[in-house]
């Protein structure tokens, strides 16, 4: 059994988002030749550069003027938000979905998830998780005791989709898996899963009676000529054993309000509400108003959200793709890039401090989603087009500095 120590000691918070300012430098041979421009922090999006919905404010405005019954709602939130929430998402992820027992808004997605992960991890249970993957995946199976089975993703061998392994996938499955937990598109790489790997998946969980939990944060954010296949759009998998998890922080810039969702499995719904009620007891009250402007955005909206963020993936791409020794896979979804860089004479933890002192770049560390990451990082291009570039450039010039 994991000791507390233990446990708290794997949850470490100086590469998470937004978490910049709590960066200790202590060496000092790292300061090296400055070449600083326009800051630019790839760890989490601008929301600067990229506002929120138009109207999200008012929204929020309403729900503070209905007072108390909007600031102490159910725990599972509000019931007309949800209701109007539950006709949205069945429209989107294309199968119906029951409001009062199939719904639960959270703190946020990472709120979600955690719930989530808390309602169907118990001490000993094998997860299956990807490599690489979100990094909070790897650090609640940890922290709730469970043990962890890696699935390689072959994400640089594949044309489309995500190049998982679904024989390894099977293999855990048979071998006492209890839970699969991914994110489609996926972060860190921006892969999206295809029609026939999620088919797979879904064949797969129901053959060997596997929950799944899928994390789908970016799903409204898929680039040209890329289909994206909801999985509980397919009839492979039984609905009560499959949980899709979504919100409105990422493509729609709605973060600072901590809104998430979690549909499907009322059984596992069941089991969130209860975990959520001796946790934050809902999510914000006055804050679950503005999801009434989630998917009722202006029109063309979300398209030109969507087309902005495909022309700084590609502007970012050509970069790296004129760069010496660079491998990239160019991310079908999300705001995500994960390249692998030449072998440096530092180590990752090194050139990550060195970027961000000498050319005012953060970005995320590759080990935070595996273990044989230590060659990559992660990158959020969800910023201001023009910086993103010249941070990209700066980036460059530090591992061209420090490599082999």
């Amino acid at each position: 059994m994991t000791s507390l120590l233990d446990k708290f000691s794997k949850l470490g918070v100086a590469n998470a988002p937004g978490q910049e300012s709590r960066q200790k430098i202590d060496d000092m041979d790292l300061r090296g030749e400055n070449i600083a421009g326009t800051p630019v922090d790839f760890s989490h999006g601008d929301i600067d550069a990229h506002p929120p919905i138009p109207g999200s404010f008012e929204k929020f405005a309403e729900g503070f003027q209905v007072g108390g019954v909007q600031a102490y709602t159910e725990y599972r939130g509000k019931q007309d938000i949800r209701e109007e929430l539950a006709e949205k998402l069945s429209v989107f992820s294309g199968a119906p979905i029951d409001a009062e027992t199939e719904l639960i808004l959270a703190p946020g997605t990472q709120g979600a998830l955690f719930l989530a992960a808390g309602a169907n991890i118990g001490r000993g249970d094998k997860v299956a998780i990807i490599e690489p993957d979100y990094f909070a995946n790897r650090k609640m199976v940890e922290f709730f005791d469970g043990e962890l089975v890696p699935i390689p993703m072959d994400y640089f061998g594949v044309q489309s989709g995500s190049g998982i392994d679904l024989e390894r996938l099977e293999e855990s499955f048979k071998s006492g898996v209890k839970l699969f937990l991914f994110s489609n598109p996926n972060n860190p790489t921006g892969a999206v899963y295809s029609r026939a790997e999620i088919v797979s998946i879904a064949t797969l969980a129901e053959r060997y009676n596997v929950d799944v939990i899928v994390d789908q944060l970016y799903s409204r954010q898929i680039f040209s000529d890329c289909e994206f296949t909801h999985l509980r759009s397919v009839p492979e998998l039984n609905p009560e054993n499959l949980l899709t998890i979504i919100g409105p922080s990422k493509t729609e810039s709605l973060s600072g309000f901590r809104l998430g969702v979690g549909f499907g499995s009322s059984r596992m719904i069941d089991r969130m509400e209860k975990l959520q009620a001796i946790v934050s007891l809902r999510a914000a009250g006055y804050c679950q108003a503005v999801l009434r402007q989630w998917f009722s955005e202006p029109a063309g909206w979300m398209e030109q959200r969507v087309a902005d963020h495909e022309a700084i993936r590609n502007d970012i791409h050509g970069v790296f793709s004129n760069a010496d020794g660079f491998k990239l896979r160019l991310g079908e979804g999300g705001s995500y890039l994960f390249p692998k860089m030449p072998k440096l004479a530092i180590s990752l933890a090194d050139f990550t401090k060195a970027l961000r002192l000498q050319a005012d770049v953060i970005v995320t560390p590759g080990t935070e989603f595996g273990p044989e990451f230590g060659d990559s990082f992660r990158i959020n291009f969800s910023q201001d087009h023009q910086a993103a570039v010249e941070a990209i450039h700066r980036t460059i010039e530090i591992v061209n500095r420090y490599r082999v």
